[in-house]
């Protein structure tokens, strides 16, 4: 369940908000850090980003290879299926 954080800020007219400084603390936003955004219905989610497998969408155990996100156990099934080959 979303809780409203009693903060109002007005989108300018590039599109941009600020995000206070208490929240981007509070939840370890850095300056730089890439940021998502999710949409749920009539919501706009703002998540700091974590890499996603580009197999089976996982966010566990996810390393970079050739620019691309996989994870552990996807990587494992790849080994196996190389072995039987």
């Amino acid at each position: 369940m979303m809780k409203p954080a009693g903060v109002v800020r007005k989108v300018d007219q590039l599109g941009r908000i600020v995000l206070p400084k208490s929240l981007r603390k509070r939840y370890q936003m850095n300056e730089g850090d890439p940021v998502e955004i999710l949409v749920s219905g009539d919501h706009i989610i703002l998540e700091r980003y974590r890499p996603r497998c580009v197999f089976c969408s996982s966010m566990e155990q996810v390393s970079e290879f050739k620019e691309r996100h996989i994870c552990g156990e996807c990587l494992a099934e790849m080994g196996a299926m190389k072995q039987k080959a």
